[in-house]
């Protein structure tokens, strides 16, 4: 294959490359002078005024949208969670605990605590020992004992409606070991 002669270097130095923005805007370009010129040869000024507005409107709209194409988000789309909720600080566990320890804490233990003390199981599960824990619950209750597993299986309600305290430090304690 023979080198590009030096024309042939400084036409592809001009050109865009094809597929880039700056390529788009020009086959736009051209093709709305294309249709301009035939607009005032069929039709007049009346029909160029016309089309050269519309032209124009189209060319900034579609500018707009290549030169948008490379932004990585645009705020168009909505921020995607991750996680069904956001995690507590630790102030957050603070009052958490402290709710859940309270006296009239059923309804907080079988809404925020339990779920939380699941998350965290069945991420260190994953993290430290790849077991997925609603996929393979038996393993899952293997490593977390029986005795505490209870407390944290997915597919039953709490063995108590209240979380005794020996019990949370167990399973916190259960957790770290992990």
């Amino acid at each position: 294959m023979k080198a590009p002669t030096r024309i042939q270097a400084f036409v592809n130095s001009v050109l865009p490359a094809p597929g880039s923005v700056r390529h788009s805007l020009a086959v736009l370009g051209t093709v709305a002078v294309a249709a301009e010129v035939l607009l005032v040869l069929a039709d007049g000024a009346a029909a160029a005024a016309t089309g050269l507005a519309l032209i124009t409107a189209v060319a900034l709209a579609l500018g707009r949208y290549a030169a948008g194409g490379a932004a990585q988000d645009s705020g168009h789309r909505r921020p995607v969670r991750l996680l069904g909720s956001r995690a507590p600080a630790l102030g957050g566990w603070q009052r958490i605990v402290a709710r859940t320890l309270a006296d009239d804490s059923e309804v907080h233990l079988r809404t925020v605590m339990r779920p939380q003390l699941q998350r965290l199981f069945a991420a260190r599960l994953a993290e430290r020992h790849g077991v997925a824990m609603y996929r393979n619950p038996q393993r899952a209750r293997a490593l977390v004992g029986a005795e505490l597993w209870p407390w944290i299986d997915p597919e039953a309600t709490a063995p108590q409606p209240t979380l005794p305290e020996p019990v949370l430090r167990s399973l916190l304690d259960r957790l770290e070991a992990l």
